[in-house]
């Protein structure tokens, strides 16, 4: 169903143009992602389709009964409104229903005995059931708690940004529409909810358009991409992998097409030199061809991020954190945490909102003393504390001032000295905009600024608290690379899984209580070991449960641990295969083989059908099936291999 169209819409600010000529319509089911570098009018896109800015030409159609619904970075709140009061506030006839059934309640408390209130809950009840609204609000509740909100009746206006942002998240996601418009969603969110939020969507019926950095969170959701690049739109019907895929096609072929515009243009300008009589009607016509190549040139590229900033040297001795604790409003956030760093660490930390991820990084910065324990820097050690908010950036203050309060100058890792206004210029500030005020900077423009002054200081340790905040993809890829080469240490807070799993090799995760482990490897590989660890332990608890039986008595326990000794021995091992084990194990290795074929071929028709959103939806729907399939084969097969092993290990100890 066709929901929404956007007609030759074209956004200018000041005097330069964001966008051009934009063209495209949104259908039922899509689920668009918008990418570009920070400045190219991704969120003012969001907002002229939303009708809460115009473009200054063409327009955009809605259909008459379509419901669009935006989730802005900076969400309006009622005064005095609770948490679930707006999560509840929207105007559908069921979210009615809930609000007046939950005044009803709140009327009979004070006045039980009021029997026009008892025969108005009989009325609302029945409209409860007609309406199917009974678990709205425990929906409303689940949707608060994954994303941190436990405080339900709290007041809004207390919240700290963050908190606001995801109550206004919650309400979009609860309330109906057709069409649902997010503007960085998985900011100020963690881990874990990010990961709820993703499958949330996932699974939502209607369209959605979305602006986000998380790139495993664009290519898990996303089946179509919206590029915005030197004021033109590009359309990819495909994922983020898919269209980093297509994109590098389009570039190249761009790039034989101006080569070949750069050949003609020599031959031409070599012919003119030559000296051309421009009065032939003939020789005219190839001078005004040389003037149309000049022309046809691409648009000033959008320019890379350089910062190949060096950093000072750092001795052997680094951070050393020994039984660190540390409480905040009676609850233990750290809990006898000891930690020592080593050259060229790469250490990510993660866990749910407020449980003191950027609590440590403080307390290592020396911004917070610890209840307990000690952290204690190196001698040589130069921090540099990329935080999460501008609270230290006094936005009154112009772009040049702000950059040459950190430093006027900086030696960059090629030996060269560089000016406050040559790095600005490699961090994408233009000259004009570098006596700009920034207060008046977009806030992922804020954010680029903000780590430009961090690196001039060419520090050996950066603290880096949510870097991924605001920054764009472009940006953030490029600061992958430097933390490649970057000969210190990176300590990181992050959310984002893929910034996570490609910058860190050891992870501490904050568990809750104050408990805080350590795990080697990326992200992703903490994430399996503790999911494996979580199932064991909950296996381990039924277990335990189930053998200690109902009674106390001697003869119970007996029970109980006769009871338990049968699935003892199951667990270790049959020393023959049953007849499905068998059967199985001569056919699995056919059955892997068959599915990734088949995985094959799917991607074989994903490629073809990329221009089709319909039958790319069908495919990545039958890709999943399939990987979930293998996933399965491959655990069955390491099952029965290790079955067969400890059989011939028993007969050969016979």
């Amino acid at each position: 169903m066709h929901l929404l169209s956007v007609e030759n819409i074209s956004k200018s600010y000041s005097d330069k143009m964001l966008f051009e000529n934009v063209t495209f319509g949104v259908e039922t089911g899509e689920k668009i992602g918008i990418i570009g570098v920070n400045g190219t009018g991704k969120s003012t896109l969001l907002k002229v389709i939303a009708g809460i800015e115009s473009p200054d030409v063409g327009q955009v159609s809605i259909g008459r009964s379509v419901v669009l619904r935006m989730l802005a970075q900076d969400p309006v709140f009622a005064p005095g409104e609770t948490a679930l009061e707006h999560v509840l506030g929207g105007n559908s006839p069921q979210l009615r229903v809930v609000r007046e059934h939950a005044d009803v309640l709140a009327e009979l408390a004070i006045r039980p005995e009021d029997e026009k209130l008892q025969e108005r809950l009989i009325a609302v009840n029945a409209k409860m059931d007609e309406l199917d609204a009974w678990t709205l609000e425990s929906e409303a509740k689940t949707a608060l708690g994954k994303l941190g909100i436990a405080d339900y009746d709290g007041k809004v206006e207390t919240f700290s940004g963050g908190r606001r942002k995801r109550v206004a998240m919650a309400a979009a996601l609860l309330q109906p529409s057709d069409v649902l418009i997010l503007d960085e969603p998985t900011n100020h969110i963690d881990n874990d909810s990010v990961a709820w939020l993703e499958g949330m969507l996932q699974k939502r019926k209607g369209a959605l358009l979305m602006i986000t950095h998380d790139r495993y969170f664009l290519d898990r959701v996303s089946n179509r991409v919206i590029e915005l690049d030197r004021g033109k739109a590009y359309f990819y019907e495909a994922n983020y992998s898919r269209f980093l895929e297509l994109k590098l096609e389009r570039e190249e072929r761009e790039a034989a097409t101006e080569a070949k515009r750069q050949n003609l243009l020599r031959n031409e300008l070599a012919w003119i030199r030559r000296g051309a009589q421009a009065r032939s009607t003939k020789q005219k016509a190839r001078i005004d061809r040389f003037e149309a190549l000049k022309d046809q040139g691409p648009k000033a590229s959008a320019g890379k991020l350089d910062v190949s900033v060096a950093s000072s040297r750092l001795g052997k001795k680094i951070l050393e954190i020994e039984h660190l604790t540390k409480g905040v409003d009676g609850r233990t956030l750290i809990r006898d945490l000891s930690f020592i760093a080593v050259p060229e660490d790469r250490v990510g930390i993660v866990g749910r909102n407020g449980s003191g991820k950027s609590t440590l990084l403080k307390m290592i910065a020396g911004k917070l003393a610890p209840d307990a324990g000690r952290v204690e820097l190196g001698p040589t050690v130069k921090l540099g504390w990329f935080s999460q908010e501008h609270e230290e950036m006094d936005e009154s203050l112009r772009v040049m001032e702000y950059i040459r309060e950190g430093a006027d100058q900086v030696k960059t890792s090629d030996g060269f000295v560089v000016s406050a206004g040559q790095m600005l210029e490699r961090f994408l500030f233009e000259p004009a905009a570098q006596w700009g005020v920034i207060s008046k900077l977009s806030g992922g423009e804020k954010r680029r600024l903000q780590l430009l002054r961090v690196l001039m200081n060419a520090p050996n340790v950066l603290l880096l608290d949510e870097p991924t905040n605001d920054l764009d993809i472009a940006t953030l890829t490029v600061l992958e690379d430097y933390l490649d080469d970057f000969p210190g240490v990176v300590i990181t807070v992050s959310h984002d899984r893929y910034f996570l799993d490609r910058t860190s090799e050891r992870i501490l995760a904050f568990e809750g209580d104050g408990v805080v482990t350590h795990h080697v490897g990326n992200y992703s590989e903490y994430r399996e070991f503790a999911e494996k660890r979580d199932t064991q332990k909950a296996a381990e608890s039924a277990a335990g449960k189930a053998g200690k039986g109902t009674s106390g008595s001697p003869g119970a326990g007996s029970a109980s641990a006769a009871a338990a000794a049968p699935a003892r021995s199951e667990r270790d091992r049959p020393l023959k295969m049953s007849y499905k084990d068998q059967k199985d194990y001569e056919q699995i290795d056919g059955w892997i083989a068959e599915t990734e074929d088949a995985l094959k071929a799917v991607a074989g028709r994903m490629e073809a059908a990329v221009s089709d959103s319909a039958r790319l939806q069908e495919l990545m729907a039958e890709q999943q099936r399939l990987e979930e399939k293998l996933e399965t084969l491959l655990e069955r097969w390491t099952e029965l291999n290790e079955l067969a092993e400890q059989i011939a290990a028993n007969k050969n100890g016979k």
